[in-house]
């Protein structure tokens, strides 16, 4: 078996200021339910989209996602109500606790990134893509 990728941790204050500041829509490239990893991004008017991925760390297969210490890591971070942020293929990633997405679970992931760079929940708002 092949040891999944160690992702390296980002600071939520490395990020771009406008993340903390500006309204921000976090955008999924495609359908969320049944994937492990939901490409997407960040985006708000007339400023720099980032890359912004939500990874499910739980999923192991048919290859583990994450190894047992980013696990841990990431589950004390959600029961904590913060949120573990990495570069992952060199993209922003979320990492949550799961195996798969639900809406609510992405709205709450957002709403923790927005929590850890400073910024109201409220500034943020999330699009869906419908189906696979």
């Amino acid at each position: 078996m092949t040891a999944p990728p160690t992702p390296g941790d980002v600071d939520p204050f490395d990020l771009p200021d406008h993340l903390g500041s500006a309204e921000v829509t976090w955008s999924a490239a495609d359908g969320i339910h049944g994937k492990a990893r939901v490409r997407g991004s960040l985006s708000a008017p007339t400023l720099a989209e980032v890359p912004c991925d939500l990874l499910a760390v739980d999923d192991a297969y048919p290859l583990p996602v994450a190894d047992d210490a980013v696990r841990a890591q990431v589950h004390q971070a959600w029961r904590h109500g913060q949120v573990h942020l990495v570069s992952y293929d060199d993209r922003l990633t979320i990492l949550v606790p799961g195996s798969t997405f639900s809406a609510e679970l992405v709205l709450e992931a957002v709403a923790r990134l927005a929590r850890a760079v400073g910024a109201e929940p409220s500034s943020y708002s999330v699009c869906l893509r419908l189906g696979g």
